[in-house]
């Protein structure tokens, strides 16, 4: 095809994409039979709309009773809360509501408030239809974004059903974000960001709140998703620090087995613990994270491993180690969401007094230097969708860190394991699995397929499943 057969191709494409999520459910929609899932109505649907394979409990749960009147106690206070929400005497009162829990029914506006949504719509009026115009238009996105949609939250009832108006309202959420913050684009960390948004806010209002948590220095979540990954690089060796300070023992195992962090923390830093905890205490997660920023997720992330150290420390396989943290806990954390929480708490101050609860200031790279909303025509290969074999300078630097990373961690295993079991050889034998084929090809998915960046960087951890 030439060049302007190609173009016209793209058009024809990216306004049939668009069609579908304006028509949404309507008469002549065309949804292939994979595309929606079987619902039986008598499979259990959370309180958080998740559907789960197993019937109908028979009888309500004690323990899940008690904890929703706890909730409808606690709401009451909420809502006088709220009456007062720029008091000193609020401020003061905040910290220890939200560490005990935002009710579900409040979380919605407690969010907003917390991210200060509305003050940023307001600033910004008439903008959010403006990119989503121009996505309309030129979007050079919506067919990963359109792939990315169909896969997000499936087992939701919101998300369950292709072009649902969850499906809609995130497809058009992510195609016009990708307009106005053209330096990150689309990344597919960013579906699960906005995904769980939506199931609290509105369109507009997710929006809003998802460029907050990009933008924000509280939480600064751009320079996870641009080119180069330089937070994301950065926080993983923050966390190699705070688990050689204060899990010495697990680090060593970890690095026995050629288990670098990236290989199963990739979605606690990319979409704060989404589809890694189960959902209930995720949201207890983001309630603090919205309130204490980026320091949460660092602390998080070490309270699971501090948590659940005794029995990693029993696998002695790469696969059954990655499983356990990506899969096992995701279907059951072992423990009970207040004790986490309790946990959590208790190494954000132990952090604190170590002066690590924070990877210190964000680099030069990691900060949006691209004015937001400025439109500028896309290129003719990314309008046809052309990809480069080659990789940037930051892609390349990326990819040499992270196999770096993993042979030093693994080798340094490997001579102390050698030392303590053969002091009079000079080389030792490593024993377990062999990963540096496997770390090799994670750090090339990792900084590949530029057409989203990380088309596959949050599913990267899947591959060991």
């Amino acid at each position: 095809m030439n060049e302007e057969e190609l173009l016209q191709r793209a058009v024809e494409e990216r306004e049939k994409l668009f069609k579908r999520y304006e028509q949404g459910r309507e008469g002549g929609a065309e949804i292939d039979p994979w595309e929606d899932p079987g619902f039986e109505v008598y499979h259990t649907t959370d309180r958080y709309g998740f559907i789960h394979d197993k019937r109908l409990p028979s009888k309500v749960d004690i323990h899940e009773a008690k904890k929703l009147q706890i909730e409808v106690e606690r709401q009451k206070k909420w809502i006088k809360m709220l009456k007062s929400w720029d008091n000193a005497l609020t401020s003061d009162k905040l910290h220890s509501r939200v560490y005990k829990g935002i009710p579900d029914s409040l979380r919605s506006i407690i969010w907003c408030k917390l991210l200060n949504v509305e003050d940023t719509k307001n600033a910004n009026s008439g903008i959010y239809l403006k990119m989503y115009t121009l996505a309309r238009q030129y979007s050079t996105d919506a067919r990963q974004i359109d792939s990315d949609v169909n896969r997000q939250f499936r087992e939701h009832l919101h998300y369950r059903e292709r072009y649902s108006i969850k499906q809609q309202q995130l497809f058009n959420v992510l195609t016009s974000y990708a307009m106005y913050n053209s330096e990150v684009g689309y990344c597919q960390g960013m579906s699960g960001l906005a995904g769980v948004l939506l199931m609290y806010m509105n369109e507009e209002d997710a929006f809003w709140a998802l460029h907050i948590l990009l933008t924000d220095p509280k939480y600064a979540m751009h320079g996870y998703y641009k080119e180069g990954f330089p937070k994301l690089t950065r926080f993983l060796a923050h966390h190699d620090k705070i688990m050689s300070k204060f899990l010495p023992k697990l680090k060593k195992h970890f690095d026995k087995h050629g288990l670098d962090a990236m290989l199963y923390s990739l979605k606690w830093f990319f979409i704060c613990f989404v589809e890694r905890v189960p959902f209930s205490l995720c949201l207890r997660v983001w309630d603090i994270h919205l309130l204490d920023g980026e320091r949460v997720i660092t602390a998080m992330a070490y309270t699971i491993l501090k948590i659940h150290k005794r029995n990693l420390l029993k696998l002695n396989d790469m696969d059954a180690i990655v499983n356990y943290i990506q899969v096992k806990l995701h279907k059951d954390f072992l423990i009970d969401d207040d004790t986490v929480i309790q946990n959590l708490e208790r190494s954000m101050e132990e952090l604190k007094r170590a002066k690590m609860d924070t990877a210190g200031p964000p680099q030069k790279e990691e900060i949006p230097t691209r004015p937001f909303g400025v439109f500028k025509k896309p290129t003719i290969d990314k309008i046809v969708g052309m990809r480069t074999d080659k990789f940037s300078e930051k892609e390349r630097q990326t990819n040499e860190l992270v196999v770096l990373t993993s042979d030093i961690a693994r080798e340094n295993a490997e001579k102390d394991e050698s030392y303590a079991c053969h002091p009079n050889d000079s080389v030792g034998g490593h024993t377990g699995t062999d990963s540096s084929n496997f770390t090799n090809s994670l750090a090339s998915s990792t900084v590949s397929l530029r057409s989203s960046k990380v088309s596959s960087i949050c599913s990267v951890e899947d591959t060991r499943l």
